[in-house]
């Protein structure tokens, strides 16, 4: 071993820091340092290029956010006055059921009444016409019995009524 005077630990010292020269000597020689720096510059420009991306879809799901909701807020609008005609229309469609309604019954309740009215005539002309019958058939009945029980003495006034006129 050399020995310059020194003892063990600072023989062993002496030789790592000549390694350890040595060693950056040669990390330096074969340009380690430029190869790392590329490296990380890489990956700096990778993380950068990853931020941006980010950065931009950060942006367009912004705006794509604010796109629904726009178009959730015109749908909902839309939605509102389509209720709102659909009540309209409902409201006009019972009041014309309404009216309709009223003018059926109107119209029905006056064809029961003529129907009424006209049964009314025909009951009446119908009892009419069978007072009549019976009146005529009361009066043969009537004229029948008195012919014969006061044949005789009608006949006789007859004659002395056609006799005095006569005269």
């Amino acid at each position: 071993m050399l020995s310059f005077g020194m003892d063990a630990t600072s023989a062993a010292t002496v030789w790592a820091f000549v390694a350890l020269l040595i060693f950056i000597g040669m990390t330096l020689y074969f340009g380690v340092p430029k190869i790392i720096a590329k490296a990380l510059d890489a990956r700096i420009k990778k993380i950068e290029t990853d931020l941006a991306e980010a950065d931009r879809l950060r942006v367009e799901a912004k705006a794509m956010l604010e796109e629904y909701e726009r178009k959730r807020d015109e749908a909902e609008k839309e939605a509102e006055s389509i209720v709102l005609a659909a009540r309209e229309e409902a409201f006009r469609l019972t009041a014309e059921a309404g009216a309709s309604l009223e003018a059926l019954i109107a119209r029905r309740t006056k064809a029961v009444e003529d129907k009424i009215a006209q049964a009314e005539s025909q009951a009446v002309a119908e009892v009419r016409a069978r007072a009549a019958d019976v009146a005529v058939e009361a009066a043969r009945v009537l004229l029948t019995q008195q012919m014969a029980t006061q044949n005789d003495a009608m006949v006789d006034r007859a004659i002395r009524d056609v006799g005095s006129k006569l005269n």
